[in-house]
């Protein structure tokens, strides 16, 4: 089983990942005056993107194993997402992995969004989902998954809270601010993610540790 630094570690991976932040504006954009309304929908969200990644901390890898991919290969293909990702933030613009302007024009004729796209791509998108199972891959045992699975509910915790108190977080930080953190969030990711591409390529060409 991984230790407590080990866990925090992917604490801040999936969080960057998450980036509950960016998330901010695209809620407030659609997102009542009914108070009570909005928490139901934002519960939905989170609920949706915390299941979502309970089944990528429980299931990710047999899926794989089921595809015939390998967690070389997928550790590798999942670092090119989290690193371009990484790289979209680091220019402060929302990555269109999670949410593209297309998606963005058909939530206006949508009366429910909680589920999609709030819940699925915007939180647990595929790069959330892709670092949730490479991670799971990183220990064995019930302990280990259990404690991937509280570190994804921490996340999801935290996002909620974030998220619920969007409009003063936004006061507060400003675009500015908001930038500030896409930037950290993004070269965070990146680091991440060549850590990923890293581990991906030892495991499909072992000759290049030797």
């Amino acid at each position: 089983m991984l230790e407590w630094p080990e866990h925090i570690k992917i604490f801040v991976a999936i969080i960057s990942v998450v980036d509950p932040l960016g998330a901010i504006p695209i809620f407030l954009g659609h997102t009542t005056d009914n108070s009570r309304k909005n928490r139901r929908m934002l519960t939905i969200a989170t609920l949706t993107a915390l299941f979502i990644l309970v089944l990528s901390a429980l299931f990710g890898e047999s899926i794989l194993k089921f595809f015939g991919i390998s967690m070389a290969a997928f550790r590798l293909s999942g670092g090119i997402l989290v690193v371009l990702m990484g790289f979209e933030l680091l220019h402060a613009h929302k990555s269109r992995v999670k949410h593209t302007p297309e998606e963005a024009a058909e939530i206006e004729h949508k009366d429910a969004i909680a589920v999609v796209p709030l819940g699925i791509p915007l939180l647990a998108g595929p790069g959330a989902i892709s670092t949730v199972i490479m991670y799971s891959h990183q220990g064995k045992g019930a302990a280990h998954t259990s404690l991937l699975c509280f570190v994804a509910f921490c996340v999801i915790a935290v996002s909620w809270i974030i998220l619920r108190m969007a409009s003063p977080v936004a006061r507060f930080l400003g675009r500015t601010g908001m930038n500030v953190i896409s930037r950290l969030m993004g070269l965070i990711l990146i680091a991440i993610g060549v850590e990923f591409i890293a581990h991906g390529l030892e495991g499909l060409f072992p000759i290049l540790c030797k």
